[in-house]
C-alpha cells in the first residue's frame, strides 16, 4: 500500500482506526475499526452515501460500535492491519483507478469496504447497501461538488 495514493481525508481515517482500536484495546485494525475511523473524519460524504442507499447513517454507526465492543481487547503490544483490513486498503486504489480517479477518497474506501468479505460488509449489505446504490450516491456526490465548485 503506498499511503501517498490516498488523499489527506482517506489517510486520516486510517490514522483514526488505528486510534480506535487503541481506545477500545484492540490489538488488532479491523474493518469495524475502518469505518468508524471513516465516520470521524468525514460525516458529510458517509451520511451522503447512506441516505442515497436508504439507510440509516446513525444506525449503522451505532451496530458498527456495538461490534467493536466485541471485539477481543489486549494490553500492550504491537497494533497491525488484519488480512481484511490490509485487502480494503490495497483493493482502494483498484477501485480509484477503476474510476478513473488518480487518489483513493473516502468513498474508495467505502466501496472498497462494501466489496471485501467481513462481518462490516456483510453488515452494511444486510442493511440494504449495495454497489451500485453506492456508486450511485458517489456520481451525485461528485456532480454536486462540481456544481458547487462552478458556483
Amino acid at each position: 500500500m503506498n499511503i501517498e495514493q490516498f488523499t489527506v481525508k482517506s489517510q486520516e481515517a486510517i490514522q483514526k482506526a488505528q486510534q480506535v482500536a487503541l481506545e477500545f484495546g484492540n490489538q488488532i485494525i479491523e474493518p469495524q475499526h475502518l469505518l468508524e475511523g471513516i465516520f470521524q473524519v468525514d460525516e458529510t460524504v458517509s451520511a451522503f452515501l447512506l441516505k442515497k442507499s436508504e439507510v440509516d447513517a446513525a444506525l449503522v454507526r451505532e451496530r458498527n460500535r456495538e461490534s467493536l465492543e466485541s471485539l477481543p481487547k489486549v494490553e500492550g503490544g504491537n497494533i497491525y492491519l488484519s488480512q481484511s483490513s490490509n485487502r480494503i486498503l490495497l483493493e482502494a486504489p483498484n477501485i480509484a483507478k477503476k474510476m478513473g480517479d488518480d487518489f483513493v477518497t473516502i468513498e474508495h474506501l467505502w466501496l472498497a469496504i462494501l466489496e471485501t468479505s467481513s462481518s462490516v460488509s456483510q453488515m452494511l449489505k444486510d442493511m440494504g447497501v449495495t454497489k451500485a446504490l453506492l456508486e450511485g450516491g458517489i456520481k451525485e456526490f461528485n456532480s454536486l461538488d462540481s456544481l458547487v465548485d462552478f458556483i
